[in-house]
Protein backbone atom coordinates (compact mmCIF):
# COMPACT_ATOMS: atom_id res chain seq x y z
CA UNK A 1 0.00 0.00 0.00
CA UNK A 2 2.78 2.27 0.95
CA UNK A 3 4.44 1.15 -1.84
CA UNK A 4 1.52 2.32 -4.27
CA UNK A 5 0.60 5.73 -2.40
CA UNK A 6 4.81 7.18 -2.64
CA UNK A 7 4.35 6.10 -6.60
CA UNK A 8 1.23 8.32 -7.03
CA UNK A 9 2.21 10.79 -4.82
CA UNK A 10 5.85 11.68 -6.82
CA UNK A 11 4.53 10.73 -10.34
CA UNK A 12 7.84 9.14 -11.11
CA UNK A 13 9.15 6.80 -13.39
CA UNK A 14 6.88 5.36 -15.27
CA UNK A 15 4.74 4.24 -12.57
CA UNK A 16 2.20 1.66 -13.44
CA UNK A 17 0.26 1.42 -10.58
CA UNK A 18 -0.57 5.19 -10.55
CA UNK A 19 -1.37 5.00 -14.22
CA UNK A 20 -3.48 1.42 -13.52
CA UNK A 21 -5.71 2.85 -10.89
CA UNK A 22 -6.18 6.50 -12.25
CA UNK A 23 -7.24 5.43 -16.08
CA UNK A 24 -9.69 2.69 -13.38
CA UNK A 25 -10.75 5.21 -11.53
CA UNK A 26 -11.53 7.59 -14.13
CA UNK A 27 -13.00 4.86 -16.81
CA UNK A 28 -15.62 3.98 -14.20
CA UNK A 29 -16.48 7.34 -13.30
CA UNK A 30 -17.11 8.14 -17.20
CA UNK A 31 -19.10 5.10 -17.21
CA UNK A 32 -21.04 5.56 -13.85
CA UNK A 33 -21.35 9.73 -14.30
CA UNK A 34 -18.90 11.46 -16.27
CA UNK A 35 -20.90 9.89 -19.59
CA UNK A 36 -24.19 11.03 -18.34
CA UNK A 37 -23.63 14.18 -17.13
CA UNK A 38 -21.68 14.90 -20.45
CA UNK A 39 -24.64 14.29 -22.43
CA UNK A 40 -26.90 16.64 -20.32
CA UNK A 41 -23.92 19.26 -21.17
CA UNK A 42 -24.01 18.90 -25.03
CA UNK A 43 -28.25 18.93 -25.06
CA UNK A 44 -28.44 22.44 -22.75
CA UNK A 45 -25.83 24.79 -23.98
CA UNK A 46 -26.03 28.24 -22.84
CA UNK A 47 -24.70 31.57 -24.69
CA UNK A 48 -22.09 33.74 -23.43
CA UNK A 49 -22.65 35.74 -20.39
CA UNK A 50 -26.18 34.18 -19.56
CA UNK A 51 -24.44 30.25 -18.74
CA UNK A 52 -27.31 30.98 -15.57
CA UNK A 53 -28.17 26.97 -16.02
CA UNK A 54 -24.69 25.64 -16.86
CA UNK A 55 -23.37 27.50 -13.88
CA UNK A 56 -25.85 26.13 -11.66
CA UNK A 57 -25.31 22.88 -12.29
CA UNK A 58 -21.42 23.00 -12.02
CA UNK A 59 -21.93 25.01 -8.64
CA UNK A 60 -23.50 21.84 -7.30
CA UNK A 61 -21.08 19.14 -8.62
CA UNK A 62 -18.31 21.08 -7.29
CA UNK A 63 -20.12 21.25 -4.18
CA UNK A 64 -21.05 17.44 -4.21
CA UNK A 65 -17.34 17.07 -4.67
CA UNK A 66 -16.52 18.62 -1.60
CA UNK A 67 -15.28 21.78 -2.83
CA UNK A 68 -16.56 25.30 -1.13
CA UNK A 69 -18.05 27.01 -3.95
CA UNK A 70 -18.53 30.50 -4.97
CA UNK A 71 -20.89 31.66 -7.74
CA UNK A 72 -21.52 34.75 -9.85
CA UNK A 73 -18.02 35.83 -10.15
CA UNK A 74 -17.49 38.06 -12.85
CA UNK A 75 -21.09 37.26 -13.95
CA UNK A 76 -22.20 33.62 -14.03
CA UNK A 77 -18.55 32.26 -13.04
CA UNK A 78 -18.10 29.61 -10.73
CA UNK A 79 -14.88 29.35 -8.15
CA UNK A 80 -14.19 25.83 -6.21
CA UNK A 81 -11.61 25.53 -3.61
CA UNK A 82 -10.55 23.10 -1.71
CA UNK A 83 -7.74 23.31 0.70
CA UNK A 84 -5.50 20.26 1.60
CA UNK A 85 -2.29 21.44 3.78
CA UNK A 86 0.79 23.21 2.95
CA UNK A 87 1.61 23.37 -0.61
CA UNK A 88 1.12 25.73 -3.19
CA UNK A 89 -2.38 26.95 -5.01
CA UNK A 90 -3.04 25.77 -7.97
CA UNK A 91 -5.90 26.95 -10.58
CA UNK A 92 -7.57 24.37 -13.59
CA UNK A 93 -10.16 26.68 -15.69
CA UNK A 94 -12.74 25.42 -17.43
CA UNK A 95 -14.75 27.39 -19.96
CA UNK A 96 -18.46 26.71 -20.45
CA UNK A 97 -20.51 28.75 -22.85
CA UNK A 98 -21.91 27.62 -26.06
CA UNK A 99 -22.11 29.13 -29.67
CA UNK A 100 -25.17 30.67 -31.66
CA UNK A 101 -24.87 27.48 -34.32
CA UNK A 102 -27.93 25.02 -35.14
CA UNK A 103 -26.27 21.87 -34.45
CA UNK A 104 -26.31 19.55 -37.54
CA UNK A 105 -24.49 17.06 -36.50
CA UNK A 106 -27.01 13.98 -36.68
CA UNK A 107 -25.92 12.74 -33.33
CA UNK A 108 -28.60 11.04 -30.95
CA UNK A 109 -28.15 14.02 -28.13
CA UNK A 110 -27.41 16.54 -30.61
CA UNK A 111 -29.01 20.01 -28.92
CA UNK A 112 -31.86 22.05 -29.98
CA UNK A 113 -31.58 24.35 -27.30
CA UNK A 114 -32.61 28.10 -28.57
CA UNK A 115 -32.10 31.51 -26.57
CA UNK A 116 -33.04 34.70 -26.91
CA UNK A 117 -29.00 36.18 -27.90
CA UNK A 118 -28.10 38.81 -25.56
CA UNK A 119 -26.36 40.74 -28.76
CA UNK A 120 -29.00 41.02 -31.42
CA UNK A 121 -32.16 39.95 -28.93
CA UNK A 122 -33.03 37.21 -31.59
CA UNK A 123 -33.98 33.73 -30.95
CA UNK A 124 -31.32 31.64 -31.95
CA UNK A 125 -30.26 27.80 -31.90
CA UNK A 126 -27.13 26.83 -29.05
CA UNK A 127 -24.72 24.38 -29.64
CA UNK A 128 -21.62 23.29 -28.01
CA UNK A 129 -19.55 23.87 -31.24
CA UNK A 130 -16.10 24.15 -29.86
CA UNK A 131 -16.20 21.22 -26.96
CA UNK A 132 -16.73 23.45 -23.72
CA UNK A 133 -19.18 20.82 -22.68
CA UNK A 134 -15.79 18.19 -22.40
CA UNK A 135 -13.90 20.83 -20.42
CA UNK A 136 -16.85 21.37 -18.01
CA UNK A 137 -17.00 17.84 -17.46
CA UNK A 138 -13.87 16.56 -17.72
CA UNK A 139 -13.28 19.66 -14.60
CA UNK A 140 -16.26 18.21 -12.62
CA UNK A 141 -13.97 14.10 -13.16
CA UNK A 142 -11.00 15.64 -12.15
CA UNK A 143 -12.80 17.55 -8.83
CA UNK A 144 -14.12 13.65 -7.74
CA UNK A 145 -10.91 11.96 -8.22
CA UNK A 146 -8.62 15.05 -6.42
CA UNK A 147 -11.44 15.03 -3.82
CA UNK A 148 -11.47 11.41 -3.22
CA UNK A 149 -7.46 10.88 -3.42
CA UNK A 150 -6.63 14.05 -0.77
CA UNK A 151 -3.95 11.39 0.83
CA UNK A 152 -1.99 12.19 -2.44
CA UNK A 153 -1.51 15.61 -2.77
CA UNK A 154 -0.66 18.80 -0.57
CA UNK A 155 -1.89 22.22 -1.10
CA UNK A 156 -4.99 24.36 -2.83
CA UNK A 157 -6.96 23.46 -5.71
CA UNK A 158 -9.00 26.20 -7.23
CA UNK A 159 -11.15 25.44 -10.10
CA UNK A 160 -12.85 28.05 -12.04
CA UNK A 161 -15.59 27.36 -14.40
CA UNK A 162 -15.78 30.29 -16.67
CA UNK A 163 -17.91 32.24 -18.71
CA UNK A 164 -18.12 33.89 -21.88
CA UNK A 165 -14.58 32.35 -23.38
CA UNK A 166 -16.47 32.92 -27.22
CA UNK A 167 -16.86 36.67 -26.59
CA UNK A 168 -13.81 36.75 -24.55
CA UNK A 169 -14.92 38.51 -21.91
CA UNK A 170 -15.43 35.85 -19.22
CA UNK A 171 -11.88 35.80 -18.01
CA UNK A 172 -11.24 39.19 -17.93
CA UNK A 173 -14.59 39.85 -15.82
CA UNK A 174 -13.62 37.34 -13.11
CA UNK A 175 -10.40 39.42 -12.96
CA UNK A 176 -11.90 42.40 -12.58
CA UNK A 177 -14.32 40.96 -9.81
CA UNK A 178 -10.99 40.69 -7.90
CA UNK A 179 -10.57 36.71 -7.71
CA UNK A 180 -7.13 36.41 -7.31
CA UNK A 181 -7.33 39.13 -3.89
CA UNK A 182 -10.98 37.32 -3.00
CA UNK A 183 -9.24 33.89 -3.18
CA UNK A 184 -5.83 33.83 -3.37
CA UNK A 185 -3.54 34.54 -6.58
CA UNK A 186 -2.73 31.23 -7.83
CA UNK A 187 1.41 29.28 -8.08
CA UNK A 188 0.23 27.77 -10.97
CA UNK A 189 -2.35 28.25 -13.65
CA UNK A 190 -3.64 25.19 -16.10
CA UNK A 191 -6.37 24.75 -18.89
CA UNK A 192 -7.25 22.77 -21.95
CA UNK A 193 -9.07 22.53 -24.86
CA UNK A 194 -10.14 20.02 -26.99
CA UNK A 195 -9.16 19.70 -30.39
CA UNK A 196 -11.15 18.40 -33.56
CA UNK A 197 -7.88 17.86 -35.56
CA UNK A 198 -6.05 15.73 -33.13
CA UNK A 199 -5.92 12.22 -32.19
CA UNK A 200 -9.24 11.51 -29.53
CA UNK A 201 -7.41 11.33 -26.20
CA UNK A 202 -3.89 12.25 -26.96
CA UNK A 203 -2.39 15.37 -25.39
CA UNK A 204 -0.25 18.31 -27.33
CA UNK A 205 1.59 20.86 -25.35
CA UNK A 206 3.51 23.49 -26.66
CA UNK A 207 6.95 25.32 -24.81
CA UNK A 208 5.58 28.74 -26.15
CA UNK A 209 2.51 30.34 -27.51
CA UNK A 210 -0.09 27.72 -27.82
CA UNK A 211 -2.53 30.54 -28.88
CA UNK A 212 -2.53 33.63 -30.68
CA UNK A 213 -2.93 37.17 -29.49
CA UNK A 214 -6.40 38.49 -31.46
CA UNK A 215 -7.58 42.22 -32.52
CA UNK A 216 -11.24 42.80 -33.52
CA UNK A 217 -10.81 46.01 -35.56
CA UNK A 218 -13.53 47.65 -37.73
CA UNK A 219 -12.83 50.40 -40.68
CA UNK A 220 -15.27 53.15 -41.23
CA UNK A 221 -14.58 53.94 -44.46
CA UNK A 222 -16.65 57.60 -45.62
CA UNK A 223 -17.49 58.26 -48.74
CA UNK A 224 -20.01 60.68 -50.82
CA UNK A 225 -23.01 58.87 -52.16
CA UNK A 226 -24.04 59.35 -55.50
CA UNK A 227 -26.33 57.65 -58.78
CA UNK A 228 -24.34 54.56 -59.96
CA UNK A 229 -24.84 55.78 -63.37
CA UNK A 230 -23.09 59.21 -62.32
CA UNK A 231 -19.94 57.63 -60.09
CA UNK A 232 -17.99 60.95 -60.74
CA UNK A 233 -20.26 62.53 -58.52
CA UNK A 234 -19.78 60.78 -55.75
CA UNK A 235 -16.76 59.28 -53.71
CA UNK A 236 -17.49 55.51 -53.79
CA UNK A 237 -16.52 53.42 -50.45
CA UNK A 238 -17.09 50.06 -52.17
CA UNK A 239 -13.99 50.79 -54.13
CA UNK A 240 -11.79 52.49 -51.43
CA UNK A 241 -12.90 49.84 -49.23
CA UNK A 242 -11.98 47.26 -51.72
CA UNK A 243 -8.22 48.78 -52.20
CA UNK A 244 -8.01 48.30 -48.01
CA UNK A 245 -9.07 44.71 -48.25
CA UNK A 246 -6.07 44.22 -51.23
CA UNK A 247 -3.60 46.77 -49.43
CA UNK A 248 -3.99 45.35 -46.37
CA UNK A 249 -2.59 41.68 -47.74
CA UNK A 250 0.66 43.62 -48.04
CA UNK A 251 0.88 43.73 -44.32
CA UNK A 252 2.17 40.16 -43.54
CA UNK A 253 3.61 39.61 -46.89
CA UNK A 254 5.82 42.37 -46.83
CA UNK A 255 6.11 43.59 -43.88
CA UNK A 256 6.42 41.05 -41.17
CA UNK A 257 9.70 39.23 -41.43
CA UNK A 258 8.86 36.07 -43.31
CA UNK A 259 9.37 33.63 -39.65
CA UNK A 260 7.01 35.68 -37.99
CA UNK A 261 3.20 34.90 -37.92
CA UNK A 262 0.26 37.18 -38.53
CA UNK A 263 -2.87 37.46 -39.85
CA UNK A 264 -5.37 39.95 -41.03
CA UNK A 265 -8.16 38.67 -42.32
CA UNK A 266 -11.70 41.04 -43.18
CA UNK A 267 -14.40 38.43 -42.26
CA UNK A 268 -17.54 41.55 -43.62
CA UNK A 269 -17.77 44.40 -45.89
CA UNK A 270 -21.07 46.17 -45.99
CA UNK A 271 -22.22 49.13 -47.95
CA UNK A 272 -24.95 50.19 -50.16
CA UNK A 273 -28.81 48.90 -50.17
CA UNK A 274 -29.47 48.53 -54.17
CA UNK A 275 -27.44 48.08 -57.67
CA UNK A 276 -27.47 51.64 -58.67
CA UNK A 277 -27.11 53.92 -55.56
CA UNK A 278 -23.72 54.78 -54.36
CA UNK A 279 -23.58 54.76 -50.81
CA UNK A 280 -22.03 57.10 -48.85
CA UNK A 281 -20.39 54.73 -46.37
CA UNK A 282 -18.73 51.26 -45.83
CA UNK A 283 -18.08 49.23 -42.94
CA UNK A 284 -15.30 46.59 -42.64
CA UNK A 285 -15.00 44.43 -39.82
CA UNK A 286 -11.10 42.52 -39.48
CA UNK A 287 -9.72 39.98 -37.12
CA UNK A 288 -6.37 40.32 -36.15
CA UNK A 289 -3.85 37.80 -35.18
CA UNK A 290 -0.61 38.03 -33.54
CA UNK A 291 2.08 35.80 -31.22
CA UNK A 292 4.06 39.00 -29.64
CA UNK A 293 3.67 42.72 -28.94
CA UNK A 294 5.77 43.62 -31.67
CA UNK A 295 4.24 41.66 -34.68
CA UNK A 296 0.72 42.76 -32.95
CA UNK A 297 2.27 46.86 -33.09
CA UNK A 298 3.11 46.23 -36.73
CA UNK A 299 -0.13 44.94 -37.95
CA UNK A 300 -2.17 47.63 -36.17
CA UNK A 301 -0.48 50.38 -37.34
CA UNK A 302 -0.32 49.26 -40.81
CA UNK A 303 -4.06 48.84 -41.13
CA UNK A 304 -4.30 52.78 -39.72
CA UNK A 305 -1.39 53.81 -42.07
CA UNK A 306 -3.79 51.85 -45.08
CA UNK A 307 -6.74 52.50 -44.29
CA UNK A 308 -5.93 56.58 -44.23
CA UNK A 309 -3.84 57.64 -46.54
CA UNK A 310 -6.11 54.95 -49.63
CA UNK A 311 -8.34 57.21 -47.95
CA UNK A 312 -5.95 60.42 -49.01
CA UNK A 313 -5.32 59.02 -52.26
CA UNK A 314 -8.95 58.26 -53.54
CA UNK A 315 -9.49 62.34 -53.35
CA UNK A 316 -11.61 62.03 -49.60
CA UNK A 317 -11.12 65.39 -47.45
CA UNK A 318 -9.08 64.91 -43.85
CA UNK A 319 -12.41 65.38 -41.67
CA UNK A 320 -13.95 61.64 -44.40
CA UNK A 321 -10.93 59.98 -44.33
CA UNK A 322 -11.48 56.16 -43.32
CA UNK A 323 -11.89 55.20 -38.95
CA UNK A 324 -10.06 52.53 -37.43
CA UNK A 325 -11.51 51.15 -34.27
CA UNK A 326 -9.83 48.80 -32.56
CA UNK A 327 -12.01 47.01 -30.12
CA UNK A 328 -11.15 46.29 -26.46
CA UNK A 329 -12.18 42.92 -26.67
CA UNK A 330 -8.75 42.51 -27.58
CA UNK A 331 -6.69 39.55 -26.14
CA UNK A 332 -3.00 38.85 -25.92
CA UNK A 333 -0.71 35.56 -26.71
CA UNK A 334 -1.54 32.46 -24.63
CA UNK A 335 1.97 31.67 -23.84
CA UNK A 336 2.68 28.46 -22.05
CA UNK A 337 6.05 28.23 -19.67
CA UNK A 338 8.50 26.43 -21.23
CA UNK A 339 9.77 24.89 -18.06
CA UNK A 340 6.77 23.87 -16.58
CA UNK A 341 5.72 22.33 -20.15
CA UNK A 342 8.57 20.09 -20.07
CA UNK A 343 7.66 19.73 -16.61
CA UNK A 344 4.12 18.42 -17.23
CA UNK A 345 5.39 16.43 -20.62
CA UNK A 346 7.63 14.52 -18.58
CA UNK A 347 5.11 13.52 -16.10
CA UNK A 348 2.60 12.70 -18.97
CA UNK A 349 4.88 10.45 -20.26
CA UNK A 350 5.91 8.89 -16.84
CA UNK A 351 2.53 8.18 -15.87
CA UNK A 352 0.23 7.60 -19.18
CA UNK A 353 2.73 6.32 -21.02
CA UNK A 354 4.39 7.93 -24.36
CA UNK A 355 1.94 7.11 -26.75
CA UNK A 356 -0.41 8.94 -24.95
CA UNK A 357 1.69 12.08 -26.28
CA UNK A 358 0.85 14.04 -29.71
CA UNK A 359 3.01 16.35 -31.70
CA UNK A 360 0.70 18.59 -33.56
CA UNK A 361 2.29 21.95 -34.61
CA UNK A 362 -0.15 24.54 -34.66
CA UNK A 363 -1.34 25.16 -37.95
CA UNK A 364 -3.95 27.94 -37.76
CA UNK A 365 -3.88 31.56 -35.11
CA UNK A 366 -7.26 30.95 -33.13
CA UNK A 367 -7.20 33.14 -29.62
CA UNK A 368 -8.20 32.43 -26.43
CA UNK A 369 -8.83 34.59 -22.90
CA UNK A 370 -7.14 32.30 -21.04
CA UNK A 371 -4.32 34.80 -20.79
CA UNK A 372 -6.48 37.41 -18.61
CA UNK A 373 -5.83 35.26 -16.16
CA UNK A 374 -1.94 34.69 -16.09
CA UNK A 375 -0.83 38.43 -16.86
CA UNK A 376 -0.80 41.05 -14.74
CA UNK A 377 0.42 39.66 -12.53
CA UNK A 378 2.12 36.56 -14.11
CA UNK A 379 1.38 33.36 -13.36
CA UNK A 380 3.62 30.44 -14.42
CA UNK A 381 0.96 28.59 -16.52
CA UNK A 382 0.05 25.84 -19.41
CA UNK A 383 -2.43 25.47 -21.78
CA UNK A 384 -2.72 22.08 -23.32
CA UNK A 385 -4.96 20.22 -26.19
CA UNK A 386 -6.54 16.72 -25.93
CA UNK A 387 -7.35 15.16 -29.13
CA UNK A 388 -11.18 14.72 -30.13
CA UNK A 389 -11.53 12.84 -33.46
CA UNK A 390 -10.89 9.54 -34.07
CA UNK A 391 -7.98 8.29 -35.62
CA UNK A 392 -10.03 6.61 -38.15
CA UNK A 393 -11.90 9.81 -39.12
CA UNK A 394 -8.68 11.48 -39.92
CA UNK A 395 -7.31 8.60 -41.35
CA UNK A 396 -10.51 8.67 -43.49
CA UNK A 397 -9.96 12.34 -44.41
CA UNK A 398 -6.48 12.06 -45.50
CA UNK A 399 -7.45 9.29 -47.72
CA UNK A 400 -9.35 11.85 -49.17
CA UNK A 401 -12.91 11.17 -47.28
CA UNK A 402 -15.28 13.78 -45.47
CA UNK A 403 -13.17 16.61 -43.92
CA UNK A 404 -13.63 16.57 -40.27
CA UNK A 405 -15.69 19.21 -39.38
CA UNK A 406 -13.95 21.88 -37.64
CA UNK A 407 -14.77 23.56 -34.84
CA UNK A 408 -17.54 26.28 -35.08
CA UNK A 409 -19.10 24.12 -37.60
CA UNK A 410 -22.92 23.22 -37.07
CA UNK A 411 -21.48 19.20 -38.08
CA UNK A 412 -18.98 19.53 -35.01
CA UNK A 413 -18.73 16.48 -33.00
CA UNK A 414 -16.34 15.22 -30.52
CA UNK A 415 -15.87 11.15 -29.44
CA UNK A 416 -16.54 12.09 -25.39
CA UNK A 417 -15.25 9.36 -23.95
CA UNK A 418 -11.90 9.28 -24.73
CA UNK A 419 -12.01 13.46 -24.90
CA UNK A 420 -13.09 13.58 -21.14
CA UNK A 421 -11.60 10.68 -20.06
CA UNK A 422 -8.39 11.91 -21.42
CA UNK A 423 -8.82 15.36 -19.75
CA UNK A 424 -9.28 14.18 -16.51
CA UNK A 425 -6.58 11.93 -16.72
CA UNK A 426 -4.41 14.85 -17.74
CA UNK A 427 -5.58 17.33 -15.38
CA UNK A 428 -4.84 15.00 -12.64
CA UNK A 429 -1.33 14.16 -13.18
CA UNK A 430 -0.49 17.85 -13.97
CA UNK A 431 -2.07 18.56 -10.45
CA UNK A 432 -0.73 15.39 -8.71
CA UNK A 433 2.88 16.65 -10.14
CA UNK A 434 2.90 20.69 -8.62
CA UNK A 435 0.31 20.06 -5.59
CA UNK A 436 3.28 18.99 -3.54
CA UNK A 437 4.39 20.51 -0.35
Amino acid sequence: MFKRLACLFLIVGACPAFADELSDAVQADYDEYLGPLFDHFHRNPELSTIEHETARRMALELSLAGFEVTEGVGGTGVVAMLENGAGPLVMMRADMDGLPVEEKSGLENASRARQVDPITGNEVFVMHACGHDVHITSLVGTARYMATHKDSWSGTLMLIVQPAEERVLGARAMRDDKIWERFGTPDYALAFHVSAGDPAGKITVEEGDAYAGADTVDIIVHGVGAHGASPHAGKDPVLIGSQIVVALQTLVSRELPPRAPGVVTVGSFHSGTKHNIISDRAHLQLTVRNTNEETRKILLEGIQRIAVNIGRAAGLPEDKLPEVIISNESVPPTVNDAELARQLRAAWVDSLGEAKLHVSPPEGMGAEDFPFFTVDPDIRSVYWSIGGTPQADLDAEAAGGPPVASHHSPLFKIAPEPSVTAGVESTVVALMTLLQP
